[in-house]
């Protein structure tokens, strides 16, 4: 399904001051953008408006201060564009949209940058957009990795995977991101991209409780090969469409690259990058439950949010509905919400592993 949206112009608004919305705002005023910035607070926005760099997250970017323009309403930055980056955690998407209402986003195209599910809901941030804001799934698009925000501030060649159903937006929108630090990729999976996006968080928490456990090289990697073919296995329930490995459909028109597989960046590429980067703050947070953290413990220790963490409770309800085979997630959320010890949560994992 194509939508043309040619001659469209994009002027961009940036949600959220962390670490992504951060690497982000870089990226496209690296390439000419002016961005409208919404950031909650204050004292930041006054501080990036003197100084022009985020204090906070990626400090080391230096921004020219001409490039943006900074608020604290979402609805001031909302306004002043036409296509949304959405960059806060998912367990904040309700608390930050609150103060808006359908109209608001009418006639936008929605980006989503977070990678996780709605906390208590259990839903996709496209499902609570279209529910409680009316926006069609032909106005939203997906912006994923794998690609570290840590690694873009150093300009580390990264790639990033753009998908949406209206693939001629999609890639009108990957250009606005290529740089010679950025190359990008257009997928037209755009429910899969997103489920393998959750997915990967609650494995890295796994990968890092396994570091903290003080298993090795030889188990981790037979850990994560075998979470590969769990979330393979769950993305097939539904029906995401680029999971064969060795196989690729008709070449990208435009770019003449092969076709996405379950082989590529977006997929299998960011799982590794999630539970091997000492970047990964779900491998980082997992790590601390691993050495005999609490959660609370680890929660307060860490200045940034791990989406597996919610993830892990969200796919858990999703897949009793599912049905798909998942003793490595689902023991991770044993871990992490019902105060199974690690240890424990593990030899039973290494039962079920091939």
């Amino acid at each position: 399904m194509q939508a043309n949206s040619a001659g469209l112009t994009h002027t961009f608004a940036i949600i959220g001051g962390g670490s992504w919305a951060t690497a982000l705002a870089k990226i496209l005023t690296d390439n000419g953008h002016h961005i409208h910035w919404w950031i909650r607070n204050t004292e930041t926005i006054d501080y990036m408006r003197q100084r022009g760099h985020n204090p906070h997250y990626l400090s080391s970017v230096n921004f020219d201060k001409t490039r943006f323009s900074l608020y604290p309403e979402i609805g001031q930055a909302i306004a002043q564009a036409n296509t949304l980056i959405v960059g806060v955690p998912s367990a904040y998407i309700r608390e930050s949209f609150a103060a808006l209402k359908p109209e608001d986003l009418t006639g936008k195209k929605i980006v989503s940058a977070i990678k996780g599910l709605i906390p208590g809901e259990d839903i996709l941030l496209n499902e609570y957009l279209e529910r409680e804001f009316d926006v069609q799934l032909s106005d939203y698009f997906a912006v994923l990795g794998p690609c570290h925000a840590e690694e873009v501030a150093g300009e580390k060649l990264s790639y990033l995977t753009f998908s949406g159903v209206d693939l001629t937006t999609t890639r009108q929108l990957a250009a606005h991101f290529s740089t010679p630090y950025i190359n990008t990729v257009v997928n037209g999976d755009i429910l899969g991209v997103q489920y393998a996006a959750v997915l990967k968080n609650i494995y890295a928490l796994g990968a890092g409780i396994a570091r903290g456990l003080e298993y090795g090289d030889n188990f981790l990697s037979v850990f994560i090969a075998n979470c590969a073919d769990e979330m393979a296995g769950f993305l097939k329930k539904f029906g995401a469409e680029h999971i064969v490995v060795g196989e690729h459909e008709e070449e990208d028109p435009v770019t003449h690259r092969k076709s996405s597989n379950y082989a590529a960046s977006v997929y299998l590429g960011d799982l590794l990058v999630t539970c091997y980067s000492l970047f990964s703050r779900n491998r980082t947070f997992g790590q601390m439950i691993g050495k005999g953290y609490s959660v609370q413990a680890a929660q307060l220790e860490m200045n940034m949010v791990a989406e597996g963490y919610h993830a892990a409770k969200c796919i858990y309800n999703i897949n009793r509905k599912v049905g798909a085979e998942m003793p490595i997630a689902e023991t991770i959320y044993q871990i992490v919400w019902n105060q199974v010890k690690p240890s424990e949560g593990f030899r039973q994992i290494e039962q079920s592993l091939i």
